[in-house]
C-alpha cells in the first residue's frame, strides 16, 4: 500500500492521523515500510497493524513513544503484552486528560520523577538550566519525561545537566534552520501551505536528526582506542 491508501484505512478510526504523523513514526522507528525502486513507500498489512497499535496506545493509555517502541520489540521477540483490561497503571498513563493530546501526557512532579528513574534533585538541576520545564499549570508532558529519563541514563556516566546544555543549543541552531525553511510557507497563511509546512518541518527534522547523529558517530570513532 501506499502511504495515502495507509492513510484511508487509519482515518476512519483515529481522524487526526495525518500523511507527517505517519513519517514522524517511521522516523522513530516505530514502523518500517519498505521502499520501490523509485523510492517511495511501500505499506505491508503488518506495517497497518503497527500503526494502528501505536496509534491506539497513545489515545487509550498515554504512553510515550519509546514505551511503545519496547513494547513492540517484545513482540517481535514474540514475547506476549498484558491486555488491556490487565494493563498495570503506571505514572505515565494515569491522570492525563484528553486535552492533553494524543502525543502528549500530564505528570505531576512526583510522577515524573518516578516514571523517568531519577532524583527530585537531578529534577531540579535540569529546571535550574531549563532543560526541562512544567506548563503553566505545572503539569510535566512526554518531551519532559524523555529529557529526564534520558538525563537520568546520561548521569549514570558522569553527565550532569550542565554540560547538556550544547546539546539544547545545538537542537536549537537546528530549529533556526527549519523555521527559515518554513517562513515562505506560513506566509501564504492558506491550508494547503500549512499542510506543506508540516510535513517539510517533519521531514528535515528527521533528516537533519539522521545527520547530527552520523557526525557525532564519526566523532565517537575517532576517540575510540585503537
Amino acid at each position: 500500500m501506499s502511504i495515502g491508501e495507509v492513510l484511508a484505512q487509519l482515518r476512519p478510526d483515529f481522524p487526526d492521523v495525518s500523511i507527517s504523523k505517519i513519517r514522524f513514526l517511521e522516523a522513530e522507528g516505530l514502523v518500517e515500510p519498505q521502499r520501490s525502486a523509485s523510492g517511495y513507500r511501500r505499506f505491508t498489512p503488518d506495517d497497518v497493524a503497527r500503526l494502528r497499535y501505536v496509534l491506539t496506545v497513545q489515545r487509550d493509555h498515554y504512553l510515550p513513544l519509546r514505551v511503545i517502541k519496547e513494547q513492540l520489540e517484545q513482540l517481535n521477540r514474540g514475547m506476549e503484552l498484558v491486555s488491556d483490561g490487565e494493563r498495570p497503571v503506571t505514572p505515565y498513563t494515569a491522570g492525563s486528560a484528553k486535552s492533553a493530546g494524543e502525543d502528549e501526557v500530564a505528570l505531576t512532579q512526583a510522577s515524573l520523577v518516578e516514571a523517568a528513574g531519577i532524583s527530585a534533585e537531578l529534577l531540579a538541576e535540569l529546571e535550574s538550566y531549563s532543560l526541562v520545564q512544567p506548563s503553566r499549570s505545572g503539569v510535566y508532558d512526554a518531551h519532559a519525561l524523555f529529557v529526564a529519563r534520558t538525563a537520568g541514563e546520561l548521569a549514570q556516566y558522569g553527565l550532569e545537566p550542565r554540560h547538556l546544555r550544547s546539546v539544547r543549543s545545538a537542537a536549537e541552531r537546528e530549529v533556526d534552520l527549519v523555521e527559515q525553511v518554513l517562513a515562505p510557507m506560513l506566509r501564504q497563511r492558506s491550508a494547503e501551505a500549512a499542510g506543506r509546512a508540516e510535513e517539510t518541518a517533519a521531514e528535515i527534522a528527521r533528516l537533519t536528526t539522521r545527520l547530527h547523529a552520523a557526525f557525532v558517530d564519526a566523532g565517537v570513532r575517532r576517540i575510540r582506542p585503537r
